[in-house]
């Protein structure tokens, strides 16, 4: 495990809502250094440092995954450590026994259980078919490294979820993202700093869901939802005139219309009036660092 530090510009599109000093975690998984760690850390840094126990280093992106949350961070000098064993998220199961581990010796180190293992929906416009939550939470979550009884990585840590429902008690957990999902494509984010398929449509919003409706929450200026007219408050009824329910069902409509750069016509009420807007989606790499929050 390593200790990431990363600075972000404060016209950052993400530094409202993230900060612009960001520590989190990363884990060596190759020989030559490479370190995987989860994106919200690094994402749109300016500059980034690796700490092991008794050294500090300037590390470089060079990739980053919209889709599944991950970043892979290369250190400029050499960083020497040992490098964990990848395993699967999809061996474990509901009451598995897991370690959670961030950078900083055993003081970082919890015992914890994997609670459910269930479709996640971001506001930010990202979801998982199945992200693995456990419990009790970390309190350094960021990039913590997801092992299973056999000392190997299956995931990293993306979020702590406040009153999450386990056996019928609200208890906080940690999201963790599988490192399945990250395995098959480093390459590709070595190489080219992302995947290479094309990039899902993205349309610079956040939207939150109560489990009743979904609602704008913050439009990013310049971006475009912005640019379409959405606002925050406007309700999100439906994509190209059919109904969504809930944030998963939006999203994949959304991502079915064809690639970034389709348009998407969504079915919104603002003010309890019926409003139809035509975003033309744009591919969320390109407008780093040029939008801020409404």
């Amino acid at each position: 495990m390593v200790s990431i530090t990363a600075h972000i510009p404060e016209d950052a599109m993400s530094a409202g809502l993230l900060g612009t000093e960001r520590p989190g975690h990363g884990v060596r998984i190759r020989d030559d250094g490479l370190i995987a760690t989860i994106g919200h850390v690094v994402h749109e840094a300016e500059q980034v440092w690796v700490g092991s126990r008794s050294t500090v280093v300037p590390g470089v992106v060079v990739g980053y995954d919209f889709d599944s949350g991950f970043a892979l961070v290369r250190p400029t000098l050499p960083l020497h450590g040992p490098v964990m064993e990848i395993g699967t998220a999809d061996a474990l199961s509901v009451g598995d026994s897991v370690t959670v581990m961030g950078s900083g010796g055993p003081e970082r180190t919890i015992e914890s259980y994997v609670v459910a293992k269930q479709e996640f929906a971001g506001r930010w416009e990202y979801l998982l078919e199945q992200a693995v939550f456990t419990s009790p939470a970390h309190e350094s979550w960021s990039g913590a490294a997801l092992i299973d009884s056999d000392g190997r990585l299956c995931g990293l840590g993306s979020l702590v979820i406040q009153g999450f429902e386990v056996k019928g008690t609200a208890t906080d957990v940690n999201m963790f993202v599988p490192i399945d999902l990250l395995m098959p494509i480093v390459d590709q984010l070595c190489e080219h700093g992302r995947r290479l398929t094309p990039p899902r449509p993205w349309l610079g919003m956040l939207v939150h869901d109560d489990h009743r409706d979904l609602t704008v929450m913050g439009v990013y200026r310049n971006c475009p939802a912005d640019k379409a007219g959405l606002r925050p408050g406007d309700v999100i009824i439906g994509v190209d005139d059919e109904p969504v329910a809930g944030l998963a069902n939006m999203f994949r409509r959304v991502w079915s219309l064809g690639a970034a750069g389709v348009e998407v016509p969504l079915n919104v009420l603002r003010n309890a009036e019926r409003m139809e807007f035509t975003v033309q989606s744009g591919d969320r790499a390109g407008f780093q660092r040029k939008g801020t929050l409404q």
